[in-house]
């Protein structure tokens, strides 16, 4: 591995998360803001379920090619120019009322969002191994959890009460812009490009890893479970609490719960995994507090019981996706991190794309309760393939 002074991959790392703080808040911002804003058009739950799976949609389909793209130029390089396309998509939602511009918007906003996460995953994989590497990814997250505490609470609060969105995409748009200055501010390593073969990179050389590596298999199963529970629980639990007559205000709270329990436990990340014994069984007891809390959240109306439900949530979530970077980064070698980090996002893509729709169905054919029953169930099922995964992984020595 190519040694980086550790002044510059400190302070880089910092740019790092300060830019993604910003692109989580802008992001955050709209798990509160869309929603609401469907309800307000009168879409009904499975035309806000395709509204809110528009965002991934180009990322499912571009999350490989875009890997290439951020090897060949650079992550500082893709970092800025993702940042002035969510920029386009927020301004676009704002000018452009109904829905031609909300889905134009969540379309530019996903790929955006995709391609400064890319940039910004493939930067640090290359900081470190082992229990640094944990501490790193823990600490990136934990950044990223704070802009997903502060973006809940911010939409709420520019939300008005009872029409149109207010001026919420513009307060977006700005926070897009200061992570993309922040991403200029870059060098060193961040502004470093490789020349890559197609073979390392494509969407063959992801298929092949995906065939034989345990290592990038268990990390794609461990980021599509935590992402199908994320997008369940983001997606609809704005409109669950609409339901119930509660307020934006208390909605932002309640989403923010969430990612501030995760950002608590991601400094600790090293230590925790050392005290569950090893990533194994930290993986297995974050998708048990993932299946829990989201199983029981369509049957809980009270507020203190949702809150408990949204804290095991947190937890969960707050483990499986720095676990799920620091496996594939060890995993593969630096030429392929790039796109194999690609592959993860396009299948933690498909899974946020797959989720809302899925959960919309269930919705309309049975309530709240048996779709967010069921959803706690298909996590728990992965208990039984991550145990045998794991054992494959420890063969090939990368947990």
């Amino acid at each position: 591995m190519q040694t980086i002074d550790p002044a510059e991959a400190r302070r880089n790392f910092f740019i790092i998360c300060m830019a993604l703080t910003f692109c989580f808040v802008v992001y955050s911002m709209l798990i509160v803001a869309v929603p609401v804003y469907g309800l307000r058009l009168g879409a009904s739950p499975l035309v806000l379920g395709a509204v809110l799976s528009t965002q991934y949609l180009l990322p499912l389909l571009f999350a490989i090619p875009l890997g290439q793209v951020v090897t060949r130029y650079g992550g500082r390089s893709t970092l800025v120019a993702g940042a002035m396309i969510m920029v386009a998509g927020l301004l676009a939602m704002h000018f452009w009322y109904g829905y031609p511009g909300l889905i134009l918007g969540q379309l530019l906003v996903g790929l955006a969002h995709l391609q400064m996460v890319l940039a910004a995953q493939t930067l640090i994989s290359n900081l470190g191994t082992g229990p640094r590497l944990e501490q790193y990814f823990g600490w990136y997250a934990t950044w990223l959890s704070g802009g997903q505490v502060v973006g809940p609470l911010l939409a709420g609060l520019l939300l008005p009460e009872d029409q149109g969105v207010g001026q919420v995409f513009l307060v977006m748009a700005l926070f897009a812009l200061l992570g993309g200055t922040a991403g200029l501010w870059l060098t060193g390593q961040a502004r470093e490009r490789l020349a890559v073969a197609r073979r390392q990179t494509g969407f063959r050389a992801q298929w092949a890893l995906m065939r034989t590596s345990s290592g990038v298999q268990l990390s794609v199963l461990v980021t599509v479970v935590g992402m199908f529970a994320l997008g369940v629980y983001g997606s609809y639990l704005p409109v669950y609490l609409e339901s119930l007559a509660m307020s934006p205000a208390v909605i932002g709270v309640l989403v923010s719960l969430r990612a501030a329990v995760a950002m608590v436990i991601r400094p600790f990340m090293a230590r925790l995994i050392a005290l569950a014994g090893g990533r194994g069984p930290a993986v297995l007891l974050a998708f048990g507090t993932l299946a829990l809390g989201i199983t029981f959240l369509g049957v809980s109306a009270h507020l203190v019981l949702i809150s408990l439900l949204a804290v095991l949530v947190g937890l969960g979530s707050g483990l499986t996706q720095p676990l799920s970077m620091v496996i594939l980064a060890e995993a593969v070698d630096r030429e392929q991190r790039s796109g194999a980090l690609g592959m993860r996002l396009m299948a933690n893509r498909a899974i946020h794309f797959l989720a809302p729709l899925l959960f919309g169905a269930l919705l309309s054919v049975g309530g709240f309760g048996l779709a967010f029953g069921m959803s706690g169930l298909l996590i728990a099922l992965a208990l039984v393939i991550t145990r045998r995964l794991f054992r494959a992984v420890a063969g090939q020595g990368v947990v």
